[in-house]
């Protein structure tokens, strides 16, 4: 069966509800789901760094990609996250994706082992073809060392019909537009960094996979839209507003960030697994300047949320 999915739009990264105790709350996780897409988000990802899956078991990320899929139904996509130590593994995931019911697959470089290139390719070509989903290949340099190269990117798209996107988190803007040259069109093109959204839209992205939209999903899409549109004025005012909030996302401790600004804004708790630990006072100090700033100045196009 062929497959088509829309990768055009903001798609958050979403943190992973968790208990006190550190046990999925899926419930919580249900209700953020349709939060998400109630705000105009056009799909779910489930499982990535922010979801905090290298301290999830497969088992958890199914059961998350399942509750994801109930939560949303035919409303929008939800495509998981497949990170694993190793190839077996990681394309016995993507199987258990699809019969989990999700609509595409990020797809990560191998945890932990430095791979080459070749191994790399090898790897993710692997979980490419595990199944017909569509796919998105996660390119991530700073976090997991493997760097796709636009030209290793095209070789990919040439190889795999069903890859349809690229989530680009190099954190060098020029790539967007490299890649848009070279895959003239074949493969959808997101930003991966929240900073970076604005020089990613003009430089060709039309997606976004995005991480403060965990507590601002609508100013998230007003920013966004604005900036597809072309609507400069409009998208400046809120990126400048929005911009020391978006910076969280670029920093070691992200999720931690992420959450608590979730939890302050009413929509989740804080709680994180082990090794990550909460907030220590400094960082919340921090964390509160620059939440508190975002509250008082507020622009007029984000007023509704």
């Amino acid at each position: 069966m062929k497959r088509t999915m829309n990768w055009d739009g903001v798609f958050p990264a979403i943190t992973t509800n968790m208990r006190d105790g550190g046990g999925i709350d899926h419930r919580a996780l249900a209700r953020h789901c349709r939060w998400m897409i109630d705000s105009g988000c056009a799909g779910i990802v489930c499982c990535g760094s922010l979801g905090e899956a290298a301290t999830l078991s497969d088992a958890e990320k199914i059961s998350v990609a399942q509750t994801c899929v109930r939560a949303v139904g035919e409303r929008a996509p939800v495509v998981l996250g497949i990170s694993a130590l190793g190839t077996r593994e990681a394309v016995a995931l993507a199987r258990a994706a699809k019969r989990a019911g999700c609509s595409g697959l990020m797809v990560l470089p191998p945890y932990v082992y430095n791979a080459d290139p070749r191994e790399t390719l090898a790897h993710v070509s692997a979980v490419i073809e595990a199944t017909d989903l569509p796919c998105m290949l996660y390119n991530n340099p700073i976090a997991y060392s493997a760097d796709f190269l636009p030209a290793q990117i095209a070789a990919l798209a040439a190889a795999h019909p069903n890859l349809h996107a690229v989530k680009e988190s190099s954190g060098d803007v020029r790539r967007i537009a490299a890649l848009r040259r070279r895959l003239r069109g074949r493969l959808a093109l997101l930003v991966g960094m929240d900073d970076a959204v604005l020089d990613g839209v003009a430089a060709g992205a039309t997606g976004w996979v995005a991480g403060l939209v965990n507590a601002f999903p609508v100013e998230s899409v007003a920013l966004f839209d604005a900036a597809i549109r072309g609507d400069r004025g409009t998208a400046k005012r809120i990126f400048d507003w929005f911009l020391p909030l978006l910076r969280l996302d670029t920093v070691p401790k992200f999720v931690q960030l992420i959450k608590w600004v979730q939890a302050e804004v009413g929509r989740g708790k804080a709680t994180v697994r082990p090794p990550r630990l909460a907030l220590d006072p400094l960082e919340v100090a921090m964390a509160i300047r620059v939440l508190e700033r975002a509250k008082r100045k507020r622009p007029p196009e984000t007023a509704a949320s």
